[in-house]
C-alpha cells in the first residue's frame, strides 16, 4: 500500500508513464487504484513518428502490469520521507514474517 499511497499524492501532478512495449506516455495523473493502475489526462506520445495511432487520444487507462517505469517531477518528490516510510514498511513485514514463522515452530 505504500506505493498506492505514494501515487495518490502526486494527483494532477505532470508523470512520463513507460510501458513494456516501449511506448512513452506523459500527462497528468488523474487517478490510481490499489493495483496501480493509472488514468492520465491531456496526453501526448513522446514518439509520435511510432505510434501515430495515439495522437488523437486525450485520455487514456493504463493498466498496471505494463508499466515499466514512472518518471516523476523531481521537484514534487521528497526522497527522505518515501524513504522513510519504505524502511519503516519493510520492518513492519519482517515482523509480522518472524511472528508467523515463531508461531509455526511453536505449533
Amino acid at each position: 500500500m505504500l506505493f498506492y499511497s505514494f501515487f495518490k499524492s502526486l494527483v494532477g501532478k505532470d508523470v512520463i508513464v513507460e510501458l513494456k512495449n516501449d511506448l512513452c506516455i506523459s500527462g497528468t495523473l488523474h487517478s490510481v487504484d490499489q493495483y496501480l493502475n493509472i488514468k492520465l489526462t491531456d496526453i501526448s506520445v513522446t514518439d509520435p513518428e511510432k505510434y501515430p495511432h495515439m495522437l488523437s487520444v486525450k485520455n487514456c487507462f493504463i493498466r498496471g502490469s505494463v508499466v515499466r517505469y514512472v518518471q516523476l517531477p523531481a521537484d514534487e518528490i521528497d526522497t527522505q520521507i518515501l524513504q522513510d516510510a519504505s524502511r519503516k514498511e519493510s520492518t513492519t513485514n519482517s515482523n509480522t514474517r518472524l511472528y508467523k514463522v515463531k508461531e509455526c515452530i511453536i505449533d
